[in-house]
Order: C-alpha cells, then sequence, then structure tokens
C-alpha cells in the first residue's frame, strides 16, 4: 500500500523554499510525504551559500542547516594543500553529481523508490532503523518474519506498506573491530552495493538510505561514511543510466557534519574541488567497486616474454611428453620453460660464494663511520642492511614462530596493545614505554608478540601512539636492536607506517629520535609528531579511540599543571578546561 501527499506532489519550483515547507509538521502530527523536489541536490548552486554572501549575512531568519552545505574545502587547511600536486581519483562528473542528495531526516519520510533499513541477521522490529516499523505499520514486520533471515553485508527487499516509499530494502551491517578492520570495511562496502544492486534488478531508480551502522556495533563514524560515500561514487561510476536519485539521509548534528565534509571529496564539484579533494583523500580508497584490496591477495598475471606471442613453437603440454623419455622430454624442454621464470624470483636464488662475498662485502661497509653511534651510547650498528628478499625471508620465520606459540604472558603485560582509529581513519597501536622498562624480561619473546601483534596492522596505513610519560628513567635505546626490529617488521612496515604520535616526549627521547633518523631509517622516524598534552593528542587520535593507563593522565596534570584540561577522576576522560 501506497499513501502520497497530494500536497508533497504539488510543491513549489524552488528548491529553498519547497525543502522549507517539508520541514513544517504536518496536520495531526503526522510528518507529511517528502518528495525529491523538496530535498536539497548536492549540485545545485544554491547548497553552496558564502558565509559572506547576503542570504546568509543580511536575511533576518538564516536558512536552515540542512539547506546550507558549507564548503569544506574551502578554509586554511585547504588554501595551504591547494598548491600541492596529486592526481585525482574521482574527477568531477556533474551527472553522477546531479544524483547525490543530502537530507537531514529519517529515509522513510521521503517519497523514493525505496528506502533501506539498517538491521540485523534476523530482521526484527527491535534491532531495525528507530522508527521504521511504526511508520511502515504492522504488516512490514509480519512480512520480514517471513525471508529467513539476512547475512551480514547483504541485503532483502519487501513492500514499504504505509511508508511514502514503494519498497524497503533490508541490509546487515558488520560488527567491527580493529583486529578485522579490513573484513568490516569490505562488509560495509557490500552492504550498500546489495541495496543499489537488488533496487536496479527490480526495475526502480530512486533509493534514500541512511548511515547503515550501528553504535552497539562499535563501527566509527567517519570512517563508515568514508566507505559508504565511495562505494555509492563507484557504483554510479559504473551504473548512472539506471539511477536516478541516491539520498543520503543524518538523524544527528555530527553524521550531518561529517557528510558535509567527506563528499566534496568523492563527488567534487568542480576543477578547485577536484585538485584540494586529490590532497585530502585517504591513501586507500578501495578497488574499482569501493572495497579494500590486499595487494598480497591479488592475482597477478604476468605478460609472456617478448616474441613468445609470434613463436611458433607451441609450448608443450603434460599429454604430448611421451612417457618412456620422459626425463629426457623434461630436461630439453627446461630450457624453453626457463624463458617464462620471474626473474625477480630467480635472482633470490644466488650461488653460495658469491653470496657469502656479497654479506662479507655488506658487513664492511655497515662497520665504517658507525663508531659515533656506539660512542653517543646508542649501541652498535654493525649488522649489515638487508635486501629485500631476506628481509621478507626473517620476517616469515618470526611471524611462523610467533604464531605458534603462546605470547598472552607478553599480552598481558599491556606494553603494546591496539586502539581504535586516529582522525583519519587509520588503525591505531598503542606504546606504553613505562610498561616496557617496568615489565619486560624477555626480550626475545617480547620481539614475537611484537610482529605478531602488528601484521595485521602493517598490510594498510596505520599509526602508532607511544606514551613516553613516566619514562625518563629509560635508558637510551639500543639502536641496533631498533634495526633489527625494523628489519624484522619489513619494509611494509616502513611504506605504511603514517604517523608515531608520542606523548610527553623528554630531551633524551627526542635526541634518541634523531639519532634514528640518522643511524636507523631517516624515512620512518621523521613520521613522528610530538605531543605535549593530552588535549594536544585527541585532535589527531579521538579520546574514545584510545585505552589509557590512569598514570598517564596523573603524569599529564603533573606535568603542565592541569592547564587546559580536566580529568574526570570516575571514567578518566579528559576535558577542555572552558577559557575564562
Amino acid at each position: 500500500m501506497q499513501h502520497r501527499s497530494p500536497e508533497a506532489a504539488s510543491a513549489s519550483a524552488s528548491p529553498t523554499a519547497a525543502a522549507a515547507a517539508a520541514m513544517a509538521p504536518g496536520v495531526g502530527g503526522v510528518e507529511p510525504a517528502v518528495t525529491l523536489d523538496q530535498v536539497p541536490r548536492w549540485s545545485d548552486p544554491d547548497q553552496r551559500i558564502s558565509p559572506l554572501s547576503p542570504t546568509a549575512a543580511g536575511s533576518e531568519t538564516p536558512p536552515s542547516s540542512f539547506l546550507s552545505f558549507s564548503d569544506p574545502l574551502t578554509g586554511d587547511d585547504a588554501a595551504a594543500g591547494a598548491g600541492g600536486r596529486g592526481a585525482s581519483r574521482f574527477p568531477v562528473d556533474h551527472e553522477i553529481n546531479s544524483k547525490i542528495y543530502l537530507w537531514r531526516g529519517h529515509p522513510w519520510s521521503l517519497e523514493v523508490d525505496a528506502v533501506v533499513n539498517s538491521t540485523n541477521e534476523n530482521l526484527d522490529e527491535a534491532h531495525s532503523s528507530p522508527g521504521l516499523h511504526a511508520a511502515a505499520g504492522t504488516g512490514l514486520a509480519e512480512e520480514c518474519a517471513t525471508l529467513g533471515g539476512c547475512r551480514t553485508g547483504m541485503a532483502k527487499m519487501t513492500n514499504a506498506y504505509d511508508l511514502p516509499a514503494r519498497k524497503v530494502i533490508h541490509t546487515v551491517g558488520p560488527k567491527y573491530a580493529v583486529k578485522y578492520h579490513t573484513a568490516a570495511e569490505n562488509a560495509l562496502s557490500h552492504c550498500y552495493r546489495s541495496c543499489l544492486e537488488l533496487l536496479i534488478e527490480n526495475g526502480l531508480e530512486s533509493i534514500a538510505t541512511g548511515c547503515i551502522y550501528t553504535e552497539a556495533k562499535n563501527y566509527p563514524r567517519e570512517p563508515a561514511a568514508h566507505v559508504a560515500i565511495r562505494t555509492v561514487r563507484r557504483f554510479l561510476e559504473k551504473q548512472k543510466d539506471k539511477i536516478t536519485a541516491i539520498v543520503f539521509c543524518t538523524i544527528s548534528s555530527s553524521d550531518t557534519e561529517i557528510y558535509k565534509r567527506l563528499l566534496p571529496l568523492y563527488f567534487p564539484r568542480d576543477k578547485q574541488e577536484e585538485e584540494i579533494a586529490a590532497l585530502k583523500l585517504p591513501a586507500d580508497v578501495g578497488d574499482e567497486n569501493g572495497e579494500t584490496v590486499i595487494d598480497e591477495r591479488k592475482i597477478r598475471i604476468k605478460p609472456l616474454p617478448a616474441g613468445a606471442e609470434n613463436s611458433k613453437t607451441p609450448i608443450p603440454t603434460l599429454a604430448d611428453i611421451p612417457l618412456p623419455d620422459s626425463r629426457l622430454t623434461r630436461r630439453r624442454n627446461s630450457f624453453k620453460l626457463d624463458s617464462y621464470l620471474d626473474p625477480a624470483f630467480m635472482s633470490i636464488i644466488k650461488d653460495p660464494d658469491l653470496r657469502r662475498k656479497e654479506q662479507w662485502e655488506k658487513s664492511a661497509q655497515a662497520n665504517k663511520g658507525l663508531n659515533l653511534a656506539n660512542m653517543l651510547g646508542f649501541g652498535d650498528l654493525g649488522s649489515p642492511p638487508l635486501s629485500a628478499a631476506e628481509e621478507y625471508s626473517l620476517h616469515s620465520r618470526y611471524l611462523a614462530k610467533a604464531n605458534s606459540m603462546n605470547l598472552s604472558d607478553v599480552a598481558e603485560m599491556k606494553i603494546i596493545y591496539r586502539g581504535g582509529v586516529d582522525s583519519e581513519g587509520h588503525p591505531v597501536m598503542v606504546v606504553v614505554g613505562a610498561h616496557f622498562l617496568l615489565r619486560c624480561l624477555d626480550l626475545e619473546r617480547f620481539v614475537l608478540y611484537v610482529i605478531k601483534e602488528f601484521e595485521p596492522l602493517i598490510q594498510k596505513p596505520y599509526s602508532i601512539v607511544y606514551f613516553h610519560s613516566a619514562a625518563s628513567l629509560q635508558p637510551q635505546p639500543d639502536l641496533g636492536f631498533m634495526k633489527r626490529l625494523q628489519q624484522i617488521l619489513g619494509r611494509k612496515h616502513q611504506k605504511n607506517l603514517h604517523t608515531i604520535y608520542i606523548l610527553h616526549p623528554t630531551l633524551g627521547l627526542r635526541t634518541a629520535v634523531m639519532a634514528m633518523q640518522l643511524f636507523v631509517d631517516g624515512e620512518v622516524w621523521k613520521k613522528v609528531v610530538y605531543v605535549d598534552r593530552l588535549v594536544q593528542l585527541f585532535r589527531y587520535v579521538p579520546r574514545e579511540q584510545l585505552t589509557i593507563p590512569d598514570f598517564v593522565f596523573q603524569h599529564d596534570l603533573e606535568v603542565n599543571g592541569g592547564k587546559g584540561i580536566i580529568v574526570d577522576p570516575r571514567t578518566k576522560h579528559v576535558y577542555q578546561r572552558p577559557s575564562g
């Protein structure tokens, strides 16, 4: 059953006036249906109202927050980054932009072909989007009960009953854990894609969707918005002729601001936005479908060697090899097959004598000029540099050993543990310096635990938060040990490490970091950001994404004298002290 409002169908042609009228309460407290003509379109010129324009500054009644989309790409940060260069991964496409809408309100109040319901595997009313079943009537719950549930990442369709929409598409969002960050991202991306595919399969053209995640499932808001918007963008690039409208619906001011800020990154409206968005986009924006890709799991198909396509001699198959002379035939054909072997793989296998000679030369070269580090008390850096193949082999051996051992005793020391995500959506690993000083008794087991814990994170960009609080008595780090640890972690760690945030750094620690930049790895240790106060750290990593030991709060109060912060003694939450 479908109910449409005659008043809504005959709305004014002015988008601003129509949208304002749509916000007025209906007769008897019933919210009237809202047509797409009344919803702000992302590409509409009046959605980029300047704060200094007469409309915004001179009118007696300023536009509603859902009408005036502030431009997130203007301001100090954008101006500073506009001079940079970067290839656009999401170029301007006016046709696609014309299909995107942003609406502050519940999706089921919109008169569209389908609305999305974020629910659980059982499709029950208690875990569905709040208010949906009440607006749709009892028939919706009865039909959901006949569907046999729904798997995470998938979608199923029902009638909309008393809603203005024609259909309801039900989908199940993933539970979020940092350990399974990539899996959660891909499952969430599949939710949006499944809904859009179901829309097209049923001959429908417009859809309204809220944020497909719940606080109960712990999915961070901003990373979820990145996944939603980029998945929709990638889908429209392939199917824009079959869809007329996609409405992103938000019901909280925080979600609205997130979408206003992120939409220009994936749906730039002009070349200026496109250029600035190229600098602000995350490093990982997924594949052609918006899903995260792990490089190691890609299937690589190498082209045939030059001239192989024109070769008249076919590559022998097993059926062509005569059995009596199989050894001779295999030997004769080995010369043919050698040309197809990957030279990079073959380069790993070297003559043993040549290998020993190269190792000796590396050791001799590494020992030159390193007496300075030893004289400064930073340890011996005599270990030779390793090739990519040698680092890979070293990392593999340590990881295999770590996975075969029970390292729960090291985990209980809480020297390193996983946090949430930083402000850019990168997973965070937390390191507590004081715990290492007091609790680490077996360095070898600690290294194995580090390799095991870091392995899931280093597959993509990540950050480290290091609490140096109350660790000022810690001796200078042995640079030889730090160099060896980086070799074991491998080059992927060096490449994907985004930032190291160091809280409460001391002069000694800053000196040690400078030494590591000079003697160990300039690329990695130049990514250090020093943070003197907790409130400064929370600008980079939100408070709710970190588990912070009690002594860190106490140290912050002692060092900074409580300036600018208030600590809740019960929850240990830190708040900025109001000015004045």
